[in-house]
């Protein structure tokens, strides 16, 4: 027997990155780890760092989603995302220079602000470069 399913859209700013129906949609938020099926119940969260998994009928797809929200409906997941990626469209060589970048302010003192901003560029740095690995 067939999993239920649900609509997830995945809007970014400038485009509605992916509408369908799926059995699971799986990402990172503030507080870890999420796993939604169908008749999930309705609440909203805040979107971590981390890879999405979209789990369709015929498989799967990732993307790196680096930051916004999400809101569950008994209609449908949507997915209000500042950032999110398909890996084939990662620039691989400009996610490394970020990490390298991060890395290097990081181990310098630096004040909370720079800090945290460092923090913030390498955990997408590595989502994205961790997104692309996984895909290879």
């Amino acid at each position: 027997m067939a999993e239920k399913s649900f609509r997830l859209e995945i809007i970014s700013p400038d485009r509605i990155f992916y509408t369908n129906n799926v059995t699971m949609v799986e990402y990172n938020t503030v507080d870890g780890e999420v796993g939604v099926y169908a008749e999930h119940i309705p609440m909203t969260q805040i979107i971590a760092p981390g890879r999405l998994t979209i789990t369709e009928e015929n498989g799967q797809k990732t993307a790196a989603l680096l930051s916004g929200f999400v809101e569950i409906t008994p209609e449908k997941v949507t997915i209000l995302a500042e950032a999110v990626e398909w890996p084939q469209n990662i620039d691989v060589a400009r996610a490394r220079r970020a990490r390298q970048r991060a890395q290097q302010i990081l181990e310098q003192e630096t004040d909370e602000r720079e800090t945290a901003l460092a923090e913030a560029a390498l955990a997408r740095a590595l989502v994205r470069l961790d997104t692309v690995e996984m895909n290879e």
